[in-house]
Formats: structure tokens, C-alpha cells, sequence
């Protein structure tokens, strides 16, 4: 298991990240997450059902979080449903939560959930060991399959380089 120290942190409290570091170049793993659909049922999402089209991983701690909601607020104006990119924000909350968040803001993207298991926390390198939550950071890949962009943000009560995101779309 590999895990990291000295990337992740909260005010005075050092975390560990477990799981590789991805980087720009290499094949985003595929995963499966819960989606609540509109009809109230838990539907899996996975990264090839959107396969050809660019995605933005919005991956946070936890949408009841302040710092959690203005980021996925941003990413929502910065990249409205029309943008052609599919956004998707990714936490360990439960479905409920993120959909009750997701219908109270009007968000017009998928909040998927993760708390099923920490595969995808492993396996792009974003599980906090102990907080058994998920890292701050954003993923971009391409339609092919490929992270263009991968932004793992150490402070947890920073907001990612939305700039640096956007421009890997470009």
C-alpha cells in the first residue's frame, strides 16, 4: 500500500494520502460510483460511460464542508452543463447528501459518491487515511481516456488552480 506523508494537511494537522500519485500522461483508472438519480434511485456511474468527452474530476472532502461548496459552486459557473465538458464532483458523502446539496444549489452536474469502498480514493491517489475521506484535488481527462491535468491540493482549506484546470480543457 502506498501511502504518503507531507501532501495533505489541515491547519495543524498532518494527513496521510494512500494511493499513487497520477500525473498528466497516464490512463485515469476507470471507476464505479453511486449516482441519485432523479426518480430516487442509486444508480452506478463509471468513467466509460462518458468516454469520448473531456471530463473535470471535482474531488473534495465533503460537500457539507464551506470550502467543499465554493469549489463545486466555481467549477458549476465555470463550466455550466453547455460547456461540453462533463463535470463531476466526487466524495465520500453519501448519495443523499450530495443530491440534497445538488438540488438545494440547482447544480446542474453529477455529484457522485464513493462511500462504497476507497478503491477510487486508491486509485487516484486521494484517500485520507484518517479521516477515511477524500483529498482535494482535480482531474482532468481527455476523451480518450487520459489525464491532461491532475492537481492534488495539500492545504485542505485551499480551493485548486481553477485556471491551470480550465487551461488543460483548452
Amino acid at each position: 500500500m502506498d501511502e504518503r506523508t507531507g501532501e495533505a494537511f489541515e491547519l495543524g494537522e498532518q494527513l496521510t494520502v494512500i494511493g499513487i500519485k497520477l500525473q498528466a500522461g497516464d490512463a485515469a483508472p476507470d471507476f464505479v460510483l453511486d449516482f441519485l438519480d432523479t426518480d430516487g434511485a442509486i444508480k452506478p456511474v463509471s468513467l466509460a460511460d462518458s468516454h469520448g468527452a473531456q471530463r473535470l474530476l471535482n474531488v473534495i472532502n465533503s460537500i457539507d464542508t464551506p470550502v467543499c461548496q465554493v469549489e463545486t459552486r466555481s467549477w458549476q459557473q465555470r463550466l455550466p452543463v453547455d460547456s461540453g465538458v462533463r463535470v463531476m464532483t466526487i466524495s465520500m458523502d453519501l448519495p443523499f447528501a450530495l443530491d440534497r446539496w445538488r438540488e438545494t444549489e440547482g447544480a446542474g452536474h453529477q455529484l457522485l459518491s464513493a462511500h462504497r469502498s476507497e478503491t477510487f480514493g486508491r486509485d487516484y491517489g486521494v484517500l485520507l487515511k484518517e479521516w477515511r475521506l477524500l483529498q482535494r484535488a482535480v482531474f482532468v481527462i481527455d476523451g480518450a481516456g487520459r489525464i491532461v491535468h491532475a492537481e492534488y491540493v495539500p492545504d485542505q482549506m485551499a480551493e485548486p488552480d481553477y485556471d491551470a484546470a480550465i487551461a488543460a480543457l483548452g
